[in-house]
Order: structure tokens, then C-alpha cells, then sequence
């Protein structure tokens, strides 16, 4: 994950403070219970990219011979393995 836990705090935190006080929101429990939600929803999302990446190194392993032999450059199949399997399974990232 690019983004620090503790940053993912702050910003769930701003974020609820900012709802709460602008009445866009009515949240009648604790704001730290909303901002355990918010820090695992935002946690969440920023470790699909971590655990895509991990798939398609791991699929890249398997075949690393065939890659060197064919002289490709690993970085570039990475990235065109990466963004096809963003398309088949319709992320965001």
C-alpha cells in the first residue's frame, strides 16, 4: 500500500469531522466507529492494487524462462498483464 495507515486515519477522520459539522451526514453513534468504517472501506480499495500486483508477478514467475528466452522486457509484459487483467475484471485503481 503507497499510503501510510496513519494517513488513512487522518483522512477518515478529516473526512468525518467535514460531514458531521457540514450536516451532510446524521451519524447518532460515535464518529470513531464511522471512521473505522471509513479507514477500512479506503484500505480496502488501495490493497486491490496491491494484491493485483502480486498476481501477476506470481503469474510472470511461472514463465520468466520463456520471457528471457523470447528477450521481452519484464516491466512492459508486467504492465500489459496488469492492465488486461484491470479490464477483465473492471477495476479501478
Amino acid at each position: 500500500m503507497r499510503i501510510k495507515k496513519e494517513l488513512v486515519e487522518r483522512m477518515s477522520k478529516q473526512m468525518v469531522k467535514s460531514l458531521i459539522e457540514g450536516d451532510f451526514i446524521v451519524w447518532e453513534d460515535r464518529p470513531e466507529k464511522l471512521e473505522t468504517i471509513i479507514s477500512a472501506i479506503i484500505t480496502e480499495d488501495l490493497l486491490v492494487e496491491d494484491r493485483l500486483n502480486d498476481e501477476v508477478k506470481t503469474l510472470l514467475e511461472a514463465r520468466t524462462k520463456d520471457y528471457e528466452r523470447d528477450m521481452m522486457d519484464f516491466g512492459r509484459v508486467f504492465q500489459m498483464v496488469k492492465s488486461k487483467l484491470v479490464r477483465e475484471r473492471g477495476l479501478v485503481l
